[in-house]
């Protein structure tokens, strides 16, 4: 964990941001000032914790507010058992970033930011569906969607070995600079790619693990099928015709991945890329951007675009970050006038800039900043990443059952384990009475 505590003196030295609309209620009154601590997620693109510190520098100094920052690590959990801990203790920082399914799980625990997401969203554009699902507990906002961390995890193409061996255009299919020509871009033709591709020794390399890469890509396949285990009603759902359906195109698309894919982790598919064996994996822009500096030849090669459609649409996955204020916060005004700053147009393109793209902000007038079309090679490989043109549905594996079973099933894999016991050999019928097991334990916990 790096703490940065930064004085005034600090503050007006550092560089200016710009930044509009700061006009907000929460702090400026003859008793401003105070303290404030707040927990960053640790990113891992070298400059972008810079970013978010002088970002939040600037408006201390401007409200003149005592601010500490940490930056607090995913790797190895650090950020979850932090969360964790001060949930117990009572205890802590007054803001901390939450990775998606941690609001709901402590919602009981989280100042309400109804305030300051009505005025966001009258400035910003409506926020996504998913950001709705996992950052609203009844008519409650449980904080406010962070551009910092948040993902979509859709496909990043070759280029070359995807016209070569599947005859497949992905640039004329996701143009940089319009909107998608990807009406042809189905679930059949993903799945003659996947094949052809196989046959070619260039396998897509999507994988069937337990962690949240093959997760993610499994749970917006099946929901590309209108499949799911429980529906939004907590009602199960396992044993019905769309999960019978998302199963069966699931493990014939996995017949052509590689042969290791059960055993697959969170770097497995980024090396697979970097190493040239693949035509496609599924991941925000952290692969390409290795490949970028490691083999700057593949990345030349690189595309990130659109899922294919399925029988009840096209649902990318998505990944939300959010910034919330434990009810137990010493200093919520400041810190909610904190989240507006950190909110503001200008600091969210900082955001995206300093990430190269790879950050997501979650309101829809904020998906057409300058970052992606220019990023490169090739010039306009970023473009489609952050659903500029709203052709698919941002999703989350496991929705839309409550958020608190929906955890439950995502956290064990149930959907990736379906698909690997009937790859298997299991007999469908048994797969899903597997999982509609596990699933009543879930609903009976």
């Amino acid at each position: 964990m790096r703490r940065q505590t930064l004085s005034r003196r600090r503050f007006l030295a550092a560089t200016a941001i710009t930044t509009t609309a700061l006009a907000t209620p929460f702090v400026r009154h003859a008793h401003a000032a105070g303290k404030l601590s707040i927990g960053l997620w640790d990113h891992w693109v070298p400059g972008a914790n810079k970013a978010s510190t002088e970002v939040a520098q600037a408006w201390a100094a401007k409200e003149k507010v005592e601010l500490t920052i940490d930056y607090i690590p995913s790797q190895g959990n650090k950020n979850l058992l932090t969360i964790a801990a001060e949930a117990q203790a009572k205890s802590g920082h007054d803001m901390l970033a939450m990775p998606t399914w941690w609001p709901q799980a402590h919602a009981d625990l989280l100042e309400p930011c109804n305030d300051i997401m009505t005025q966001l969203i009258s400035q910003n554009g409506q926020v996504n569906d998913t950001v709705r699902y996992l950052n609203r507990a009844g008519d409650k906002w449980l904080g406010v969607p962070s551009t910092i961390g948040s993902q979509i995890k859709g496909p990043c193409s070759r280029i070359d070995l995807l016209k070569q061996h599947a005859g497949i255009d992905i640039q004329a299919m996701y143009p940089a600079g319009s909107a998608p020509k990807a009406d042809g871009w189905t679930m059949d033709t993903y799945l003659k790619a996947a094949e052809a591709c196989h046959k070619a020794g260039v396998p897509f390399g999507v994988g069937l693990g337990d962690t949240t890469d093959s997760v993610d890509t499994a749970g917006a396949f099946f929901l590309s099928f209108g499949a799911a285990l429980v529906d939004a009603k907590g009602e199960l759902t396992v044993k019905s015709d769309p999960v019978r359906q998302a199963l069966e195109f699931c493990v014939k698309a996995a017949k052509f991945y590689p042969a290791d894919a059960p055993a697959w982790d969170d770097g497995s598919n980024n090396r697979w890329l970097v190493s040239g064996r693949g035509a496609m994996i599924m991941n925000p822009p952290s692969a390409w951007a290795v490949a970028k500096r490691d083999a700057p030849q593949i990345a030349a090669q690189c595309w990130t675009h659109g899922m294919p459609a399925g029988p009840k649409g096209r649902y990318a996955p998505f990944l939300p970050y959010f910034w919330n204020i434990w009810s137990f916060s010493q200093n919520k005004p400041a810190a909610k006038s904190l989240l507006v700053a950190m909110s503001q147009p200008d600091a969210v393109a900082k955001f995206v800039a300093a990430s190269a793209g790879y950050d997501i902000p979650s309101f829809e007038k904020l998906t057409t900043l300058p970052t992606w079309a220019e990023e490169g090679p090739p010039k306009g490989t970023l473009y489609h990443y952050p659903n500029p043109h709203n052709h698919q549905t941002l999703s989350i594996a496991a929705s839309p059952a409550p958020p608190k079973i929906a955890q439950q099933i995502y956290s064990q894999a149930t959907l990736t384990k379906m698909i690997v016991r009937h790859l298997q050999g299991e007999p469908m019928e048994r797969t899903l009475a597997w999982a509609e097991s596990e699933v009543e334990g879930f609903l009976r916990g």
